[in-house]
């Protein structure tokens, strides 16, 4: 079953209760009326709506989406740990309603979400986890290493032959978007699909759940969703997966009651692992190579001194993490800072906000490579649902940096329009290019 923003189930009507919007919010004398998760304002510049809401409205409800903001660190820890008042039932739920017409592409795919990772609050939750954690451990990832650094060595030698078009090198689409698709690929032992395709199913699947897309591009995106979503399922089913590959172990997972895992509950941790994995990683790194390339003196540091591109990645995971926002959903009236929660209540975590925090955190905005307290931010989330590609995604845009910066030393950002065009999604941001001159 999967379900609408709003909680209804396959093929139920929407809601008769509109959106309010922003400006009515205003109107009504509330100071945030004028916030929206994604208008252009909050997408370009989110740090001083997070810190207005830190300090004015730590949990906040938000007419436009219905959901409740939490933005205070502490808060946002308490409900990430509290798994029996906080539930992740809704983390992967779409952000804008499903239309019937959009639910029909995917019902006809056979496209369903069960629990089985970010949204699994079930006892099947702590067995799945260890089974597809042991391949984004810290042993896999350092053995992986040689290999990450091997596909990063070949997306720059193709970038370089190519050599640069009138505007420029794009180290996001030809590289830093494509690194952490290979490399996952070649980590999980998946074959038969190009990186390209893998990349574009993904990318709808974000837009589609997580974005505000008009009905005809919610209709354009569901296609490449129950695409992705065929194509899981038919990997899952197929008996000849390689020995030792992600497959194969999902196969010989058993459930708490011994029972072997099913198809669906399988197709659905790919789902969450194949779009976390890269992704996600890949709007890290293309964030971690632009803040790079635009602060005096990193750039030709990352390349030669030892440990400042694992530093630098850990200052953009404080402070521009791609992942910017999680969800999770009352399992009863509950008090959160002084606000009454009803049962039910959508909450929306606010963890860019996490790390900068100036309680935690001196001079937030100011990146500081090498603070004392550099990981303490809520990037990855806490608790049972701490994201088991973390060790993953730090390594790979490290990595990622160090190479780039050594194979393009003289590399600047492009003469273009100041910003680039973002990804702005409720729970995902990042640049969408990383043009450069060299």
């Amino acid at each position: 079953m999967f379900r609408a923003a709003d909680g209804r189930e396959d093929g139920a009507a929407p809601s008769a209760h509109g959106p309010v919007t922003g400006l009515a919010g205003a109107e009504a004398g509330d100071p945030l009326g004028l916030l929206d998760l994604f208008g252009d304002s909050f997408v370009r510049d989110p740090h001083p709506w997070l810190d207005r809401l830190r300090s004015e409205a730590p949990v906040h409800h938000d007419p436009a989406t219905g959901l409740w903001l939490v933005s205070r660190p502490q808060d946002i820890r308490h409900v990430l740990l509290d798994t029996d008042r906080y539930l992740p039932d809704n983390a992967q739920s779409a952000v804008t309603p499903l239309p019937v017409a959009v639910m029909r592409i995917l019902v006809r795919a056979g496209f369903r979400l069960p629990p089985a990772l970010a949204n699994n609050g079930t006892a099947s939750h702590a067995g799945l986890r260890r089974a597809v954690a042991r391949f984004f451990d810290a042993r896999s990832v350092t053995a992986a290493v040689p290999a990450i650094e091997r596909i990063a060595g070949e997306l720059l030698d193709e970038l370089t032959a190519r050599g640069a078009g009138p505007a420029g090198l794009d180290l996001f689409a030809s590289f830093a978007q494509i690194l952490p698709c290979r490399v996952l690929m070649e980590l999980l032992g998946i074959h038969g699909v190009d990186p390209a395709t893998l990349i574009a199913w993904s990318d709808a699947s974000l837009e589609l759940f997580w974005g505000r897309p008009t009905l005809e591009r919610q209709r354009e995106l569901a296609e490449l969703v129950a695409e992705f979503h065929q194509w899981l399922a038919a990997t899952v089913r197929d008996t000849t997966a390689p020995p030792g590959s992600f497959v194969e172990a999902l196969a010989a997972h058993r459930l708490p009651d011994g029972a072997p895992l099913d198809v669906d509950t399988a197709v659905a941790a790919c789902f969450f692992v194949f779009i976390a994995g890269q992704s996600t990683t890949g709007q890290l790194l293309a964030t971690v190579l632009r803040s790079a390339l635009t602060e005096p003196g990193v750039w030709p540091r990352a390349a030669e001194e030892p440990g400042l591109a694992e530093a630098w990645v850990e200052e953009v995971l404080r402070r521009e993490p791609p992942v910017t926002t999680w969800r999770r959903v009352t399992a009863e009236p509950t008090r959160l800072a002084g606000v009454d929660l009803p049962a039910g209540a959508p909450v929306l975590l606010m963890l860019m906000g996490s790390g900068s925090d100036p309680e935690l955190f001196p001079d937030p905005a100011r990146m500081c490579p090498g603070r004392e307290n550099a990981r303490g931010h809520l990037a990855f989330g806490a608790g049972r649902h701490l994201c088991p590609g973390a060790t993953l995604a730090r390594t790979e845009a490290a990595v990622a940096l160090r190479a780039a910066a050594r194979r393009l030393p003289g590399a600047r950002p492009a003469d273009a329009p100041a910003e680039p065009p973002m990804l702005g999604l409720l729970s995902f941001r990042a640049p969408l290019q990383v043009r450069v001159e060299t």
